[in-house]
């Protein structure tokens, strides 16, 4: 069986997501593919996954023709059923919400896209994701649902050791955009600079999809608090690197600080405990997945600045619960979140749809 993924871009937790799934179903026999319409800085992880990038429509004829997909799963882009259809595919296709930021967004774009689901699409699928199975039931009761976790190799990307960083280091990863909430994680990294005096701020991002006006109030934020010395900023960094880098994170005592508004399943949540650097996160939807308070991570009311700090400082001081969280979130992976299991939901929808 032949399986094409389309998404926009291949960056972030989308590029992750997409050669991991293409290598674990390959195992099962299915012949899975990426379609993006943009260059992105995820070509740089690109590991023998195919991989196509165009928005022309008579390369993507050709491609859907060359391919022979059996099944299409688009992430996001509804808009592309009926271009899919003029170009000649005549297959199945599965609309996938991995999440759209915003609660209110989520509705709005998903309103907007019932006539497409309608008609064109034989599936729903996301990560589990709270309010968007919700929407998905209420808005598309008739189109058959499939929710199950996102996947990931916690043997490929895991722990590797180094030189233990001198100072304790508190990390975050996204897009200089509102919903990743990075006004949030500059509050809390000054705040714990006055317990911890040495701490070090680490940020890693995409400049490619940055908001050019957030990353002007985002400069003028760090000046503000008197960031910069403190702070180091890392650009489209390979993801075979981020283990390096979560991996130091841990060692350090620090520690990974997701502030998002709202998630879906994001994969380096996974990345990081996958490489024993723990993990204070906003309660979000998709992300009570992964951590569990106190258990497999932290995590604290969003905009409640006062309890991320004292989560943290628990997290960094409390040895022996930071030990067991590092312990747990591994396990969690390895038993919940492991390629097997997503290739047997993934096949289990191929096969009812």
């Amino acid at each position: 069986m032949n399986v094409l993924f389309v998404f926009y871009v291949p960056s972030g937790g989308m590029d992750t997501l997409n050669r991991l799934r293409c290598k674990a179903l390959k195992k099962y026999g299915i012949h899975a593919s990426c379609l993006y319409y943009f260059w992105g800085a995820g070509v740089q992880n690109n590991d023998e996954v195919p991989m196509y990038i165009t928005n022309n429509d008579d390369e993507i004829r050709g491609i859907l023709t060359s391919g022979n997909y059996d099944v299409i799963v688009v992430t996001t882009d509804h808009t592309s059923f009926p271009r899919f259809r003029e170009l000649g595919y005549t297959g199945k296709l599965v609309l996938e919400i991995q999440g759209y930021g915003a609660k209110e967004n989520a509705r709005k774009q998903l309103i907007e896209a019932l006539p497409y689901v309608n008609r064109y699409a034989d599936a729903l699928l996301n990560p589990c994701t709270p309010h968007i199975a919700a929407l998905f039931q209420e808005l598309f009761p008739h189109i058959p649902q499939f929710h199950f976790p996102n996947c990931f190799d916690s043997e490929a990307f895991t722990y590797r050791p180094a030189v233990k960083p001198e100072h304790p280091i508190i990390a975050w990863l996204g897009r200089m955009e509102d919903n990743k909430n990075w006004r949030e994680f500059l509050h809390i990294g000054h705040q714990l600079s006055y317990y911890i005096p040495d701490v070090s701020l680490w940020m890693f991002e995409d400049p490619n999809l940055s908001d050019p006006h957030e990353r002007e109030l985002f400069e003028q934020m760090v000046h503000n608090l008197g960031l910069r010395p403190r702070l180091t900023l890392r650009s489209n960094v390979a993801n075979v690197q981020m283990q390096n880098f979560f991996s130091s994170i841990g060692d350090s005592g620090g520690l990974m600080c997701s502030t998002s508004k709202v998630e879906g399943g994001p994969l380096s949540v996974l990345e990081a405990m996958s490489c024993r650097c723990p993990v204070l996160a906003t309660n979000s939807d998709g992300v009570a997945l992964f951590i569990r308070h106190n258990a497999t991570g932290k995590s604290y009311t969003l905009g409640n600045i006062a309890q991320a700090v004292q989560e943290a400082l628990d997290l960094m001081i409390n040895t022996e619960r930071r030990e067991n969280i590092r312990n747990n979130a591994l396990r969690l992976l390895q038993t919940e979140f492991n390629p097997h299991l997503y290739c047997l939901s993934f096949i289990s929808m191929l096969n009812q749809i």
